[in-house]
């Protein structure tokens, strides 16, 4: 992981993602966490703030400790108790069915296997647990994610590997569970192609 990519990006991506109206929809797609919780792609601990009582304690994993002092004052103002794990969502290092909620937001984007995390993300769920999520991608209609897949090279170079083209809710299904709450929306303060918002909630399919 180069330079860039390392220190540089992860202070371009906290200065957008801190706006309010990122944190809005944080608010909104963090509501229904509980319990023991496992937040994939933890960044700069941007939703530290914005997770409900009822989650008890908080593990959280990403490839890269970025922004590191940024992310101490986030950790040390949370609410419950958080354990920090450097680790890739294609290897989750946890016991099967293990936590009670998983959450990603705006992290499918950027994992170079989206379906192998998400079916380790669907491994370390409980039976009836709940993976949040809230994620940008594919849009519906079909001339832009036509423009989607023309830019989405260009996307990936100038922000660390991110995808602008993925069919978020599909790839929930193919890795073995069921979204059983889905909200899909463009966001007016993005780019076009930046814009298609996905927010729900799924579990577990039973094998």
């Amino acid at each position: 992981m180069g330079w860039y990519s390392r220190y540089m990006f992860p202070r371009i991506l906290d200065r957008i993602l801190r706006r309010p109206s990122f944190q809005r929809e944080r608010r909104l797609a963090l509501a229904p966490a509980y319990g023991e919780v496992l937040e994939v792609g933890f960044g700069t601990g941007l939703n530290l703030p914005h997770y409900p009582l009822a989650v008890t304690s908080l593990i959280v994993l990403d490839p890269v400790l970025a922004l590191q002092p940024r992310v101490a004052r986030r950790l040390a103002a949370a609410h419950m108790p958080v354990t920090c794990v450097q680790d890739t969502a294609e290897s989750l290092p946890f016991a099967e069915a293990r936590f009670d909620c998983v959450v990603t937001t705006w992290t499918l984007c950027s994992i170079p296997d989206v379906v192998s995390a998400l079916r380790h993300i669907r491994r370390v769920l409980k039976p009836g647990g709940s993976y949040v999520f809230l994620e940008h991608g594919r849009s519906d209609d079909p001339r832009l994610a036509w423009w989607q897949d023309v830019y989405n090279p260009l996307h990936k170079c100038l922000a660390a590997g991110c995808h602008v083209n993925r069919p978020i809710d599909t790839l929930i299904a193919q890795s073995g569970m069921r979204i059983t709450q889905l909200d899909c929306f463009s966001m007016p303060s993005m780019a076009r192609l930046l814009s298609r918002m996905y927010r729900g909630v799924a579990q577990p399919a039973p094998l």
